[in-house]
């Protein structure tokens, strides 16, 4: 079987309804670094955030029909301490559910404004 030359993820796009309450949660509250927010076209704009020092970037989009606002659901971000982001979270008001263990590691779930469902992934307990 011949591979295809696909080395990496560059950007997921985040269903929206209100890219400047999105692009608040996703800098201000999960701590994602603004890489660009550019007016597209008319009542447009490219907004992408992305974790400091990763070049995969997340775009928070209105434009997609198929892609109603809320409508995606995995989307796991990882960190090295889940409890600390558990209570930063939580004293910013975002509901959290978790931690939990896995066999994998510790993660806790939480929905974005529109209700997407984001996974904060972490190692085991001990780093593990």
């Amino acid at each position: 079987m011949r591979y295809m030359g696909i080395d990496s993820i560059q950007i997921v796009s985040v269903p929206v309804s209100d890219q400047e309450r999105a692009k608040s949660f996703y800098v201000d509250v999960l701590g994602l670094r603004l890489v660009r927010d550019n007016p597209m076209e008319p009542g447009r704009r490219w907004v992408e955030v992305a974790p400091p020092g990763s070049p995969t970037g997340i775009t928070l989009v209105t434009w997609f029909p198929t892609m109603p606002p809320g409508s995606l659901k995995g989307l796991v971000l990882r960190t090295g301490d889940v409890e600390a982001d558990a209570a930063r979270l939580r004293a910013a008001g975002v509901a959290v559910e978790g931690p939990q263990d896995a066999p994998w590691g510790r993660f806790l779930t939480l929905d974005d404004p529109d209700g997407n469902g984001i996974v904060l992934a972490g190692p085991p307990p001990g780093g593990g």
